[in-house]
């Protein structure tokens, strides 16, 4: 007897915040339609989809992590000391690299290239910044771009407050500001970073996950049905129009069809578009114009800190500034938005949060040393893509990735001036550790882009229209940062579920018919 249903309204393929996305908006606006949500991977948290943040023995958020990392399990990861300035390929904790065909002769690729196989996705292991896009980042043809970007920072839990107590976060943000505000309008000043956290009563930080996003009205929904370490193997067609899905039980090994109307792929920016060249859709643009955020990563000691325990927010020990390898409570997240003169987008975070590190914290002022971090964006190209392989398989068994991707020459000379500039705000902000700013590797930003990207119209350059739906393949929407079809240096979580969140309205008036 199968585990799956026969039939539902809406399948959706991925459980990370756009697919949940999907889910909350139909429970919402809908919630007489049947939905199913499949997972590759297993439930890692309570509740399914939390923050692995949120898990406080050490032990059961390192084995949450281990369970995340999918056929990579097992491997050392970017935690250990060195490995990545050492040039080891190693992913971050609770992913895993892609094995094969990340690096193509003669190119960049993107040897970095990571995913995560759980419930929830990479929501489960990110930073939770959200800023909002600006200047090139916007996508021009949505003019209901932002209030979109509202309902995401809804959806998403996001806050601006979470760490206004923390006792270095305003010496930060002020000595930033005094660098780089000048001219900017108020938008693009420096700021405090929109992050998906809140603070409990009693004091503590609860990180967003797919949990939050799915929030309790779809929990409550009878009609919506969570399925983990399930495979999409591919998606129906009748006449061109969704059908259906095909799923592998990852446990048993059974292969069944579950017809549906309206099926979502929201994998990610990599295995969406192997799911639709893997059923057969197969658009000129799939995989194409891939594009990653280059980062530029520094580290400054605070001048001037104190050096007491006076410098600890009312209630807070040392021991919980680090806990968990969350973002510390002495310096915050500051934000410096990205401008189309500027084009970084800068994220100032307390170093014990960055995922590379850099260097020893200084025992007498704990806190006082700041991870700086700029991304960079893609100069776009046609030929920047990920390719898929009839003739070889992944652990999965889907058709295998090859990824051809090159730096610009605009590319290089936008790092040119994001090193220099990190250098002149790591001065801003204090004394630099080294005076040398380090490049990570390509594919290490995680935030890949643009591979099932969103296009006014069907000129051949997009796969899905306005609504997240594919040109050719009517009732078949995509969703995930892959979508978003701007060149972007800001983290593209808030953006991805804001294109989610039309996709779904729309979605929800298909199922009204």
């Amino acid at each position: 007897m199968t585990r799956y249903p026969e039939s539902v309204d809406v399948a959706i393929v991925g459980s990370g915040p756009t697919g949940a996305a999907y889910a909350r908006i139909l429970s919402e606006r809908s919630p007489q339609v049947e939905i199913a949500m499949f997972e590759v991977g297993p439930v890692v948290s309570d509740p399914p989809g939390a923050h692995v943040k949120n898990i406080t023995d050490p032990a059961a958020r390192a084995l949450a992590q281990r369970r995340s990392e999918g056929p990579g399990a097992g491997a050392p990861t970017v935690d250990s000391p060195g490995a990545v300035k050492s040039g080891d390929r190693m992913a971050r904790p609770g992913t895993y690299l892609l094995p094969d065909g990340h690096t193509a002769l003669g190119e960049d690729g993107l040897p970095d290239a990571s995913f995560s196989s759980n419930v929830g996705g990479m929501a489960a292991h990110w930073t939770g910044a959200c800023p909002r896009p600006g200047g090139s980042e916007r996508i021009a043809f949505l003019p209901d771009l932002d209030e979109l970007l509202d309902e995401a920072d809804r959806l998403l839990g996001v806050t601006t407050d979470a760490f206004d107590g923390a006792p270095y976060t305003g010496l930060v943000r002020e000595r930033l500001a005094a660098a780089v505000d000048e001219g900017r309008s108020p938008d693009r000043q420096v700021q405090r970073m929109p992050l998906a956290v809140h603070r409990r009563a009693d004091g503590g930080l609860v990180w967003s996950g797919s949990d939050v996003v799915l929030g309790d009205v779809t929990r409550a929904n009878g009609h919506f049905t969570l399925h983990d370490q399930t495979l999409v193997t591919r998606v129906l067609l009748a006449d061109g129009h969704a059908a259906g899905v095909e799923v592998r039980d990852l446990d048993t090994g059974t292969v069944s069809r579950v017809r549906a109307r309206v099926v979502v792929v929201a994998a990610d920016a990599l295995r969406t578009p192997q799911v639709l060249w893997a059923s057969g859709i197969r658009p000129d643009a799939l995989g194409r114009m891939l594009n990653d955020q280059s980062q530029i990563v520094f580290a400054s000691r605070i001048r001037d800190t104190p050096h007491s325990d006076a410098a600890r927010p009312v209630g807070q020990s040392d021991e919980r500034a680090v806990v968990g390898g969350a973002i510390s409570e002495r310096s915050g997240v500051t934000w410096v938005p990205y401008t189309d003169a500027e084009p970084f987008h800068g994220q100032v975070m307390q170093l014990d949060a960055s995922p590379v590190p850099l260097a020893e914290d200084d025992p007498a002022a704990p806190g006082s040393i700041v991870g700086l971090g700029l991304f960079t964006a893609k100069d776009l190209q046609w030929d920047d893509r990920v390719e898929f392989a009839g003739d070889a398989t992944d652990p999965y068994g889907m058709p295998a990735m090859r990824i051809h991707y090159r730096l610009t020459e605009r590319d290089h000379a936008v790092l040119d001036r994001a090193r220099a500039e990190i250098v002149r705000l790591g001065r801003a902000v204090g004394e630099p550790i080294d005076e040398h700013p380090f490049t990570m590797p390509p594919g290490a930003s995680l935030h890949y882009q643009g591979t099932v990207r969103m296009g006014a119209t069907d000129d051949g350059r997009s796969v899905c229209g306005p609504d997240s739906q594919v040109w050719s393949a009517p009732g078949v929407f995509v969703a995930g940062n892959g979508v978003i079809p701007t060149a972007t240096a800001c983290n593209p979580t808030l953006t991805s579920v804001a294109l989610a969140v039309r996709g779904a309205r729309r979605v929800a008036d298909l199922m009204a018919t």
